[in-house]
């Protein structure tokens, strides 16, 4: 499978305060990875140096066989990167549909781009709720909206922080359903999520992260069969 990022020797943190210690991993055209571990081991701060809201202290980001390391956030969102953040994060003083056409782009569209049509399609919640203030959503609703808002971009690569955190299982189903809809499209992700189980069938390989470094890695079939990876490196 050709990669469309490849990550190498990643190094980041914040003022004195080293996180990262030299991460390697990649993702393949179409293909979904996770990034597991336990709080504090260094996800996020990995999924802001793939953003470019933190600047790696070392190391090496390719994109789209662009080196990206050096970029700020906009030159990421212009390559294809689509950001879900942890905690949502949608304008609340603005209304769904406004949330959605704020950042739109066709810059990386396909044959199937995606518009408001087509996120509404995906999430019909939204469109009963076009023009309601995004702040006077349900947290399961701006959820739906920061996904929508990220595909919007048309990105050809899906970074999802904390994807169900917070969330009532219902709509965790509906989150996790959308994500195998959007595998079965071909789009590349990357997946930050402490529920494992809807993570098994959905990845195709994860990377579990100690520490600022990969402890671990392998396919599902491997994780499941590596009790001793979850109980060491994920369980509470």
């Amino acid at each position: 499978m050709s990669r469309l990022l490849e990550v190498r020797g990643l190094q980041a943190g914040y003022g004195g305060s080293q996180v990262l210690f030299g991460l390697d991993f990649a993702v393949g055209h179409g293909q979904v990875i996770t990034l597991l571990g336990r709080n504090g081991m260094g996800k996020s701060t990995t999924v802001k140096c793939l953003s470019g809201m933190l600047r790696p202290g070392a190391g090496s980001i390719v994109f789209g066989g662009t080196e990206m390391s050096r970029q700020p956030p906009h030159r990421f969102g212009r390559a294809g990167v689509g950001l879900v953040p942890e905690g949502r994060q949608v304008f609340s003083d603005l209304s769904v549909r406004e949330n959605l056409v704020a950042t739109a782009s066709m810059r990386n569209a396909g044959d199937a781009p995606w518009t408001l049509d087509r996120v509404y399609a995906l999430f019909p919640r939204l469109a009963e709720r076009e023009r309601q203030l995004a702040g006077k959503l349900s947290g399961g609703e701006q959820q739906m909206l920061a996904v929508g808002r990220a595909l919007m971009t048309n990105p050809r690569l899906l970074i999802l922080d904390e994807a169900t955190e917070g969330l009532a299982p219902l709509i965790r189903l509906e989150i996790w359903q959308c994500l195998d809809r959007l595998k079965g499209d071909g789009l590349a992700m990357i997946v930050v999520d402490k529920n494992l189980k809807p993570l098994l069938p959905l990845a195709d390989r994860h990377y579990v992260i100690e520490k600022g470094r990969i402890a671990w890695e392998g396919d599902s079939n491997e994780l499941q069969a590596s009790p001793e990876v979850i109980e060491r490196y994920l369980s509470v």
